[in-house]
C-alpha cells in the first residue's frame, strides 16, 4: 500500500498536537503497547512507536503508511536496531509530518501549522522521558528533497537542547555527511555520536 497525498495538509486540516492527543478510538489497537498520534489514519502523523521507559527516538524524513501493528520495513529495521542497542522501545518521528510514501509527493512549501505542531509533539515526547533522550538521525539523502527540511531538523535540534538530548547515527554516513537510512542497516548496527547542529548549518548553506 502506498500513500499519495490527496491534497495539501492545509486543505486537509491539521489537528493541533494537544487535540491530536485526545483518543478517538477510530482504530482498534493495544494502547498500552503503542503510542500513535493522531490515533487514526490521516494525511499526517506526529508519533508512532512502542511504549517503554527508555525508547530510541528515530527521526526520518516523513511518514508513510505505518500504523500500530502494521510496521513497514523501515520501521521494522528501526525496531531491531533499537533492541540491539539496549533500548526497551522505539518511537518513530519525522522531520515533516505529512504522509507520502514517495518523498517527491511531499508538498513543495511547508505548512507552518504542521511544522509548529510537529515540534510541539517532539517537545512533548522528550518531556515525558525520565532518562536522557537519545535521538537517532535516520533520514538519508532524502533530506535534500525539499529546501525546508534541513531547517526543520535544526528546529528539532534546538528543542532537543532544552531536554539535554543526545543525537546519534547508525551505519556509515554518506560523503555529504547524511545519516544512513534504516532500511538496509544490519540489526546489530551500533550507534555513533552525531553533531546535528553543525550538520544542519552546513547543509542549509549548501542548499541555498
Amino acid at each position: 500500500m502506498k500513500h499519495i497525498p490527496a491534497c495539501t495538509t492545509a486543505e486537509a486540516g491539521v489537528l493541533l498536537f494537544e487535540d491530536a492527543l485526545r483518543p478517538t478510538f477510530d482504530e482498534p489497537y493495544d494502547r498500552d503497547a503503542w503510542i500513535y498520534v493522531p490515533d487514526h489514519y490521516s494525511e499526517y502523523r506526529y508519533i508512532l512507536g512502542t511504549r517503554g521507559s527508555r525508547p530510541l527516538i528515530c527521526v526520518g524524513v516523513n511518514p508513510s503508511t505505518a500504523a500500530p501493528g502494521r510496521l513497514d520495513n523501515t520501521l521494522k529495521s528501526a525496531q531491531r536496531v533499537a533492541a540491539f542497542n539496549g533500548f526497551d522501545s522505539f518511537v518513530m518521528f519525522n522531520v515533516y509530518a505529512q504522509r507520502a510514501t514517495v518523498p517527491d509527493d511531499m508538498e513543495k512549501e511547508p505548512n507552518p501549522v504542521l511544522c509548529r505542531e510537529n515540534l510541539s509533539a517532539f517537545d512533548w515526547l522528550l518531556g515525558t522521558l525520565t532518562v536522557q533522550p537519545v535521538i537517532w538521525a535516520a533520514w538519508g539523502a532524502v533530506i535534500e528533497k525539499r529546501n525546508y527540511l534541513p531547517r526543520c531538523v535544526l528546529d528539532m535540534a534546538r528543542v532537543g537542547i532544552g531536554h539535554n538530548a543526545r543525537w546519534v547515527t547508525a551505519g556509515a554516513r554518506s560523503k555529504a555527511g547524511h545519516p544512513h537510512h534504516p532500511l538496509y542497516l544490519k540489526a546489530d548496527s551500533p550507534l555513533d555520536p552525531f553533531d546535528v547542529e553543525s550538520y544542519c548549518e552546513t547543509l542549509i548553506e549548501r542548499m541555498r
